[in-house]
């Protein structure tokens, strides 16, 4: 499993490329030849750029859902809605494919950043929201998330 670390903004040309911060790059050297699977987020206004291997692994949990459940269909319907794979080009760019940009609202300013084994990419401003919108919410959050017991990871 990859740990990915970092955020940082970079701009998007008017073919929708963008380059990929060299610190991002040089933590996926390792798998850059493997190829990425980009998405939209579940959650969020935003696109989550998965390394193949990671991909594989999500995967064989999803495969793992009874088709014969409407539910589990529509889950995976939604789920892999506008998927793309995905290859750095020679320059060290990725090309945002049009529906996944209007889904996402990126068109210049992007935030790329890290989440533990993927990349996310988003609109700067609707990040910045996002962040903020959060921050009032976050102890909270991480009292309940990382506090232990009670569904809580247990740290010690």
């Amino acid at each position: 499993m990859i740990n990915l670390i970092g955020t940082y903004e970079c701009k998007a040309d008017a073919k929708g490329r963008l380059m990929i911060p060299s610190a991002i790059k040089k933590q996926l050297l390792p798998i850059l030849q493997d190829g990425f699977v980009l998405k939209r987020s579940v959650f969020q206004p935003c696109l989550e750029l998965y390394p193949m291997s990671e991909w594989n692994v999500m995967m064989q949990s999803i495969n793992k859902l009874n088709r014969f459940k409407k539910k589990n269909n529509d889950f995976i319907r939604r789920f892999t809605a506008g998927v793309k794979v995905v290859e750095l080009d020679a320059s060290g760019r990725l090309l945002i494919p049009k529906d996944l940009s209007v889904f996402s609202g990126i068109t210049k300013n992007v935030v790329v950043s890290s989440n533990v084994n993927i990349i996310e990419f988003w609109d700067k401003d609707k990040y910045e929201t996002a962040i903020d919108d959060a921050a009032g919410d976050f102890a909270d959050l991480a009292e309940e998330v990382m506090g232990g017991g009670d569904d809580g990871v247990d740290l010690s």
